[in-house]
């Protein structure tokens, strides 16, 4: 006759219910420390330049990219003026022809043709400030070639008494209001640049159709802001400095030199100083929110039963095993 298994006596119990506890501790403790080391590298070179390191004023100009990306900077912003001068902010029309500019224009140079988004690239230390100067000279180049061939093209006509697209005189009454249309326009357009930056090598269509959507949703939010909440009317904003010296923003009649100069610097401050900061704004909101966000969505979506959601599962399946 077989002799009956002792029974695990309390001591022995106790000891492995002692053993799972510290084992658990170990583990989120593990956790804790994990969570606060990606709490730590996600602050972690921010700061840091992510262009070439050494590029200057005296290298940059070795080798023939940089004329080809001043060149496409120049055609981009050339064609972006005469679209907008001869059709203005029209978003039926609009789109189509953008995603056109930026699809074939980004290989080139990556297709800023706005001197907000160079800023905010310049801010964010994605590229040297020499290339960003060389870019926004070449965008307002652009922009000025472009404002010539359109205006040749109307005086050759014959039909001179069409005039250009140009912009609504700023006045103190009206300044705040199309200082901060033009701020969070140029929030929103850097913040989609900056998150289609991943597209540019990958798809360039898609980097094309979503800056052209963000430029589209910007449009519809200015135009319903200004003429259903303010009851202005006519070309009130841009979005793009460079496109809007071309669209006869400053001022040619005063009652004095005085009164000249302070149009003209509302003028200036509206729609080139308020922009630049925006975009550079919007650059740094989408920096944080994308360290913030780690890998995000961008990373194998699997579900843990264990954890239940997405982040911890990721820890879960290192530190435990479980399967997705």
């Amino acid at each position: 006759m077989a002799n009956p298994k002792p029974k695990k006596t309390d001591k022995t119990a106790k000891k492995s219910t002692e053993k799972s506890e510290s084992s658990r501790e170990a583990v989120a403790t593990s956790n804790n420390k994990m969570t606060h080391g990606q709490d730590q590298s996600a602050c972690k070179g921010f700061f840091a330049r992510k262009c070439d390191k050494g590029e200057n004023v005296l290298t940059i100009f070795k080798t023939p990219k940089i004329w080809g990306a001043l060149l496409g900077e120049l055609i981009g912003t050339m064609l972006l003026a005469m679209l907008l001068l001869t059709m203005g902010l029209n978003p039926q029309y609009l789109v189509l022809a953008v995603v056109c500019i930026y699809a074939v224009i980004v290989g080139l140079s990556g297709a800023h043709l706005n001197p907000l988004v160079t800023a905010g690239m310049m801010a964010t230390r994605r590229m040297s400030a020499i290339r960003g100067v060389l870019y926004m000279l070449a965008q307002v180049l652009g922009a000025w070639i472009g404002l010539i061939i359109a205006n040749a093209f109307r005086l050759g006509s014959g039909t001179s008494s069409v005039e250009l697209m140009s912009m609504v005189e700023v006045t103190g009454e009206t300044f705040w209001v199309t200082a901060l249309i033009e701020l969070l326009g140029a929030m929103v357009l850097a913040f989609c640049f900056a998150r289609a930056l991943r597209f540019v090598r990958r798809s360039p269509l898609a980097f094309a159709f979503t800056i052209s959507s963000s430029l589209l949703l910007v449009l519809i939010f200015g135009l319903i802001i200004m003429q259903n909440y303010f009851g202005l009317s006519g070309n009130t904003f841009i979005f793009n400095p460079a496109v809007a010296l071309m669209y006869q923003i400053l001022p040619t009649t005063a009652d004095g030199i005085g009164e000249l100069a302070s149009l003209a610097g509302l003028a200036l401050a509206a729609y080139v100083l308020v922009p630049i900061i925006g975009g550079i704004i919007g650059f740094f909101v989408a920096d944080v929110t994308t360290r913030l966000a780690g890998s995000g969505y961008d990373c194998d979506d699997f579900h843990c039963d264990h954890c239940g959601i997405h982040q911890e599962c990721m820890d879960c399946h290192k530190n435990h095993g479980h399967e997705a």
